[in-house]
């Protein structure tokens, strides 16, 4: 079947990301993953590939494209190549949204310019230690000064992706207490610079995978927040961080779906070079029905994460589709990726072939972003179950 969602444009970068990916990551990608971190420079040259500037306004020197299919062909090229791009996915998928609908003009011309060239790195901090999905739970508090000024933030954040390198970090902090009819007002979102006295960065966390993305612990004592750094109105964060999940999900239903596509591709190699018994592994039966089987879901979860992407560009796609096609996407992804493991045997379990490095990067994609038993009740919901 012929893929309708991609245009001449999205190939012709496909084609360029591939090569930077072969010339700037590949042959450096070993070092990434022993340092558990890429390089910080490494997002310059991001920036001058135009990476994180696609859907950024050209006022601000972005390219000003209103589409997330550009998005998706990176997915697509770094699962291929069995690489990633470190921690900068949240700079573009998960921050660039909130500044693009809070910020104002005055902000925009402060945040934007730098953050397309890779100058300043941004990330997002909801978790903590003691909330995971209830961010209703959330302890981290930011007192606005008795002359209005500033805030003065003061809490601790945890799982925060990109947290390392980071030079802006969009803080999730409440302004105001809970009310007994509402235990999610009273939440705001802030953009902290990170050389901010009383910033500090903890642990860089060892992850199972996802090991080229830094992901880190951070605390604030009295850190003091300039009022013009506010996003959006006080006390209605909760509201913002609502609308965004669906993009948010999309992202990882998209890159989950690349992920199996790329495990059966590194499989079907595997197998056709691999010589058991003097004949190569694919030629066995059971080899080619294992392999059949996992195409066949690699297609269904390409229909599933395509038709999502024309409803994001849409403006259509909504809290539950976006929640099924997570779902969806990440449990074949699952599967697939942990058959094409194991028709590489023993192999498979070493972290020199890309397929034992994909099966740890999978894992998270059932947990962030909504658990599936969240995915799950989402959709139960809109079915009015």
């Amino acid at each position: 079947m012929r893929r309708t969602v991609f245009n001449e444009d999205h190939e012709a970068f496909r084609e360029t990301l591939r090569a930077f990916i072969e010339a700037e990551v590949v042959p450096v990608y070993d070092e990434w993953f022993a340092a558990g971190q890429a390089p910080r420079d490494f997002y310059y040259k991001l920036g001058e590939l135009g990476v994180f500037g696609i859907s950024v306004p050209e006022e601000f020197g972005g390219a000003g494209l209103d589409t997330h299919k550009f998005e998706a062909v990176i997915y697509e090229e770094t699962a291929r190549a069995g690489i990633q791009f470190g921690g900068s996915g949240v700079h573009v998928l998960l921050a660039l949204p909130y500044i693009k609908m809070l910020a104002t003009d005055e902000q925009k011309k402060r945040y934007l310019p730098k953050f397309v060239t890779g100058e300043e790195m941004w990330a997002i901090a909801m978790t903590e230690p003691g909330t995971g999905s209830d961010l209703a739970g959330m302890k981290t508090t930011a007192k606005l000064s008795e002359d209005g000024t500033h805030y003065v933030l003061n809490g601790a954040k945890t799982f925060i992706t990109g947290g390392v390198h980071a030079d802006k970090v969009i803080v999730c902090a409440r302004t105001a207490a809970p009310t007994a009819e509402d235990r999610r007002h009273g939440i705001s979102l802030f953009a902290v610079d990170t050389k901010s006295e009383g910033y500090s960065i903890g642990r860089k966390l060892d992850k199972l995978g996802l090991r080229t993305s830094d992901t880190a612990e951070l605390a604030f004592v009295d850190v003091k927040v300039p009022v013009e750094d506010l996003l959006g109105e006080e006390n209605k964060g909760f509201s913002y961080l609502g609308h965004n999940l669906a993009s948010e999900r999309w992202g990882i239903a998209f890159g989950a779906y690349a992920q199996a596509k790329a495990a059966v591709r590194f499989a079907k190699q595997y197998v056709q070079e691999r010589t058991v018994f003097g004949k190569p592994v694919a030629h066995f039966q059971n080899t080619k029905f294992e392999l059949a089987a996992c195409q066949a879901e690699v297609d269904a979860a390409e229909a599933v994460a395509d038709r999502a992407t024309e409803a994001l560009d849409a403006g259509e796609l909504t809290p539950a589709e976006a929640a099924s096609a997570k779902l969806f996407c990440t449990e074949v992804a699952h599967r697939v990726i942990d058959r094409c493991l194991q028709l590489h045997g023993g192999y498979g379990y070493m972290n020199e072939y890309p397929i034992a490095r994909l099966y740890a990067d999978n894992r998270v994609n059932r947990i962030y972003g909504g658990t599936s038993e969240i995915m799950k009740t989402i959709i139960a919901k809109d079915m009015g179950l």
